[in-house]
């Protein structure tokens, strides 16, 4: 299994890590060997919205080979829900079978079209811009609907990502890996 966790400028890093630090726990914790995971960028460099710089494993690379795709929000997503390039890139990901965000993160799966009569959430204070890209957006914690799973404002990026753990590999190791991370929510 791999997974694809997508990194642009201006993201919110708390949208990424916290996804990032529960899925990965499938490998370094010995629940998945077979794992394995790029952070890909359509382009480089890139930075959060307070400066903390990333290093992408893969960029402008097609997504299309992934198991997994993640895809954290930030202020750049405003721009890039209108970056036909950046789009085009993020549409190889159309045959990824579990396409995952956080935040506005969803409103990124909306515009590459992946969200089309399903139900979705996002930050709260998107919910408006999220609704012309889904059936109907849903005020909870994370949204699963099927192969797409979307996750509320930054911190719900932990919830996320156990969510997408319990997904791939059952309770008993979600509930493994919040005790580890000394996570109460699980």
């Amino acid at each position: 299994m791999t997974a694809a966790f997508l990194l642009f400028d201006d993201l919110t890093a708390l949208d990424f890590i916290g996804a990032y630090d529960p899925i990965t726990r499938l490998k370094t914790m010995g629940f998945v060997d077979d794992f394995a995971w790029d952070l890909c960028a359509f382009r480089e460099p890139i930075s959060d919205a307070r400066g903390l710089h990333f290093t992408p494993d893969r960029v402008g690379s097609a997504l299309d080979a992934y198991d997994l795709l993640v895809v954290p929000g930030g202020h750049g997503t405003a721009l890039l829900q209108e970056d036909d390039a950046f789009l085009k890139w993020m549409r190889t990901a159309e045959p990824v079978g579990l396409k995952a965000s956080v935040c506005t993160g969803s409103l990124l799966l909306g515009a590459a079209d992946f969200l089309r009569n399903r139900r979705a959430t996002t930050h709260p204070n998107a919910f408006d811009d999220l609704a012309p890209y889904c059936a109907q957006v849903v005020d909870d914690r994370v949204v699963d609907d099927g192969d797409v799973i979307t996750a509320r404002g930054v911190s719900a990026g932990i919830d996320l990502g156990l969510h997408v753990v319990e997904r791939l590999a059952g309770p008993t190791v979600r509930r493994q890996i919040a005790r580890q991370m000394d996570y109460p929510h699980t």
